[in-house]
């Protein structure tokens, strides 16, 4: 009797099972699509300068490699010091609207960074922190960092980018992630991020 409980009924029990996988496997994967569509539909919207960055990986598609001067973060701008020993670390960089209509960074801290009218706070991507002796400033990620093209468009955009005349415009989320809402060229916008 013990057998017959342990061994499952017919092609029953594989189609509930099968049921039950997909069934999961579409909720993480609607999770993954709907965190970055909420973030582009509701998250603040800043606009970012590059600055040039030479690699390229043709394997992976046609894609524009971005750098942002709001990528080095001048340890001046860092509040409740940097931490003393070296380690992963997380920065928070408050960023504010400046006259020319580009954000940059007023503030910056190892610690979580309270919401402050008129600004947004970024969070960076995991990072190695060698403590306090990092330099003048703190290079971090934001995961904003490339941008995927039709093929063939990237060359021209990398030109572009290196001649500074592209710009992101970014939304943040209200915990700090961001997602590239799109991708102008002499402050037009050339390629807008689908919602979904």
């Amino acid at each position: 009797m013990s057998v017959a409980l342990a061994r499952p009924q017919g092609g029953r029990f594989y189609i509930v099972a099968a049921i039950i996988v997909a069934g999961l496997q579409t909720l993480i994967l609607g999770y993954s699509i709907q965190s970055r569509a909420s973030i582009l539909a509701n998250g603040t919207e800043v606009q970012l300068k590059t600055a040039p960055v030479d690699p390229r990986d043709f394997l992976r598609g046609d894609y524009v490699v971005l750098n942002y001067d709001i990528s080095s973060v001048p340890v001046s701008t860092v509040t409740g010091g940097i931490p003393a020993e070296a380690g992963e670390q997380t920065l928070w960089v408050r960023l504010k609207r400046q006259p020319d209509g580009f954000w940059s960074i007023v503030e910056s801290s190892f610690e979580e960074l309270p919401a402050v009218a008129d600004t947004v706070v970024l969070r960076s991507l995991p990072f190695y922190s060698y403590g306090p002796n990092n330099g003048e400033t703190i290079r971090v990620e934001y995961g904003i960092e490339r941008y995927y093209v039709p093929e063939g468009e990237g060359k021209p955009l990398e030109e572009a980018r290196n001649d500074g005349t592209v710009s992101i415009a970014v939304k943040v989320s209200p915990s700090g992630a961001a997602q590239i809402r799109s991708l102008m060229v002499d402050g037009k916008p050339a390629y807008e991020e689908p919602l979904y």
